[in-house]
């Protein structure tokens, strides 16, 4: 059974979905930034529902999903808050002649992600590049077999002789840089006396390079594995291949270091 959700008892207090969102995580001691961590939606787009401006969402789908995530938050009922959030956007479309649409699919974290549709992509063209080369071979009158002479003179060379290779020069120390391979990232790196750093939701491709003189340099994030990370310029292993919520990692150019040493020992 779903929890009733309950009502402001000020009558002065504005009506709907998104005030009961807010003021059920007011409540609970939850900041936007808290909920917002938890259920990877952007600040601003949490601000919209609690205002109840649905209108400055992407659309009827991210306002039903995004809702749904939010109210599991607060430990609100999801299907309550769900038909609350239809009503509103039926009287939306009614009032500014139907601009959401009628299409709901559901959830968006449903919908297929982006690594999936370009797997699909590159499937694709391997399929057609393999299908183009079995036509030339079977269809092109001017195929022709590979040379038997060629490769016997090819079998007669002699092989090199092997180079030894140089040791490869590791890195010991150095400017440490974090940069996105997605879209709004949320990070905050603080020095170990609690000092905030630099706090914000990074962009794709944007850099930040952690201040060489800072004290005990550390990172709070729920997608390492949306950060490259060099040291010196040479690039390091990511903090985590999965989206897991960590914090108090250092991200110090020794702590790191030291960190990617213990991992590839660990792999050996």
């Amino acid at each position: 059974m779903t929890e009733q959700i309950e009502m402001p008892e000020d009558s002065l207090l504005p009506q709907g979905v998104g005030p009961q969102l807010r003021l059920a995580r007011e409540k609970l001691g939850l900041s936007i930034e808290d909920v917002a961590q938890a259920t990877r939606i952007a600040q601003r787009h949490i601000d919209s529902i609690e205002a109840g401006d649905f209108s400055a969402l992407p659309g009827r789908t991210y306002a039903l999903g995004f809702a749904r995530s939010i109210a599991k938050v607060v430990e609100l009922g999801q299907d309550d808050v769900s038909a609350m959030v239809r009503a509103e956007l039926d009287n939306l479309d009614l009032s500014d002649g139907g601009r959401h649409g009628a299409y709901e699919p559901g959830d968006p974290a449903r919908a297929p992600s982006a690594g999936l549709v370009w797997f699909s992509f590159i499937a694709l063209v391997i399929l057609l590049v393999g299908l183009f080369m079995a036509y030339r071979v079977i269809f092109s009158p001017t195929a022709e077999l590979p040379s038997l002479l060629s490769q016997v003179e090819t079998e007669d060379v002699a092989p090199p002789a092997s180079v030894e290779e140089e040791p490869v020069e590791t890195v010991q120390s150095g400017e440490v840089t974090f940069t996105s391979t997605a879209d709004a990232v949320w990070v905050r790196f603080y020095d170990e006396a609690g000092r905030r750093l630099m706090e914000k939701e990074m962009a794709l491709g944007e850099t930040y390079t952690v201040p060489a003189d800072a004290n005990g340099p550390q990172l709070w994030t729920g997608r390492p594995d949306a950060l490259t990370i060099t040291v010196g310029g040479q690039a390091i292993a990511p903090l985590s291949e999965d989206e897991v919520t960590m914090r108090d990692v250092a991200v110090g150019a020794a702590s790191l270091l030291a960190r990617g040493q213990e991992s590839t020992e660990t792999a050996e």
